[in-house]
């Protein structure tokens, strides 16, 4: 009995390596795709649309479309812009969500049941709703600069990181990860003497790790993603983000394809990139945080 239940055992788990290895080659075979189509010339390319080769890195391979898309735009300056802009906005949020979470869950003050209700009631109404009042908003506000008071927000960073900084997902997020905590943790410390703020850095922070890498990846794709936003309130090139400049880049006549694979690949790297870094922060996380009785 022992031996067929070891087999059992084995078989569900090649099966659901299976399963996994089958889902993985689904999402890798597009990017896989992407990657060896921008090195390849565009008849190349569409003559190997219908076969394997598609997916290998075969025939006539070089660099040139990216040297030609690096020529025909600007992208290293709309990478950039995108990376500041998310990656700005990503940790204030996950320093005012965080912040925001920990009052609706440790401290006791009136109304905190009606306001965190308001807030979640704000998750159902789209974003695009109110970027007319926010454009409208962001076209009138004063800004205290390097050349003194400014009217008008209109091709700044700012405009593009500080309406997304605080966001009712991120604060429900952390308030049910709070909630789980160990309640014993937070009392014995104040009671030794520790200070809200002491509590929230070096007990409650450093516990979350999952939840901050939950929301931080979130927060990037919705950032790094942004379109309509930037497209309103970002004229100047210097500072458009990579989904508008490839607009931009796609409007312009005949862009061959390899070109445009050439784009996407470069402004998926740090998508990727930011990704797996955070699920090794989530693994570890995972593994190291837990409190024993």
């Amino acid at each position: 009995m022992a031996a067929v239940s070891a087999e059992n055992r084995g078989l569900r788990l090649a099966a659901r390596y299976a399963v996994l290895v089958l889902v993985a080659i689904i999402f890798v075979f597009p990017l896989l795709f992407m990657a060896m189509s921008s090195l390849k010339p565009d008849q190349q390319l569409l003559a190997d649309t219908d076969s394997l080769r598609a997916f290998l890195p075969v025939g006539d391979i070089s660099f040139d479309n990216y040297v030609a898309a690096f020529e025909r735009a600007p992208i290293g300056v709309f990478v950039f812009n995108s990376v500041l802009v998310t990656g700005i906005t990503v940790v204030l949020t996950i320093i005012v969500c965080s912040l925001a979470a920990f009052a609706f869950v440790f401290l006791h003050w009136t109304g905190r049941g009606i306001i965190f209700s308001i807030l979640l009631a704000t998750l159902i109404i789209p974003y695009e709703t109110i970027f007319i009042p926010l454009l409208l908003m962001a076209s009138q506000l004063p800004w205290i600069g390097t050349q003194g008071l400014e009217i008008g927000w209109l091709n700044t960073y700012r405009v593009q990181i500080i309406p997304f900084i605080a966001d009712g997902l991120s604060i429900f997020l952390f308030v049910q990860f709070f909630k789980d905590l160990p309640r014993e943790l937070i009392e014995a410390s104040r009671v030794e003497g520790a200070s809200w703020w002491f509590v929230y850095r070096r007990i409650v922070m450093p516990l979350s790790g999952p939840v901050i890498a939950t929301a931080a990846i979130l927060k990037f794709l919705f950032m790094y993603n942004q379109y309509l936003w930037p497209l309103m309130v970002v004229q100047a090139e210097e500072i458009r983000p990579v989904m508008v400049g490839l607009g931009y880049f796609t409007d312009q006549l005949n862009v061959p394809w390899g070109e445009v694979m050439a784009y996407l690949t470069v402004i998926t790297i740090p998508v990727l990139a930011f990704y797996l870094s955070l699920q090794r922060v989530f693994i570890a996380s995972v593994a190291s945080t837990g409190v024993k009785g």
